[in-house]
């Protein structure tokens, strides 16, 4: 499954919920949820012990739009929205988290 999040992890509990909720599969950060993708912010501890159950991937083009292109995590994947397609493309399911 494809759980697709695009609330910042400093206004929405979104990704908390999704980590605690689901099962595993693939995370897609768009939007604003691209702050969790960046090295020293609140999330980062999360995301890397959901490393082994989630492979997280965070939309460039929106990492690059809030000039934080250069601080991206390490493990997590950049798609640019080619990538995005064939994400949702590639998975039986998708959920988009509110």
């Amino acid at each position: 499954m494809l759980h697709i999040i695009n609330q910042s992890p400093l206004n929405s509990s979104t990704l908390d919920t999704c980590l605690n909720t689901a099962s595993g599969g693939d995370i897609l950060l768009i939007e604003d949820a691209v702050y969790a993708a960046t090295k020293g912010n609140a999330a980062e501890a999360k995301l890397r012990a959901a490393n082994g159950k989630f492979k997280v991937h965070v939309l460039m083009p929106d990492l690059e739009a809030r000039g934080l292109g250069d601080r991206m995590m390490d493990g997590i994947s950049a798609v640019d929205y080619g990538g995005f397609v064939e994400l949702v493309a590639n998975s039986k399911n998708c959920q988009s988290w509110l």
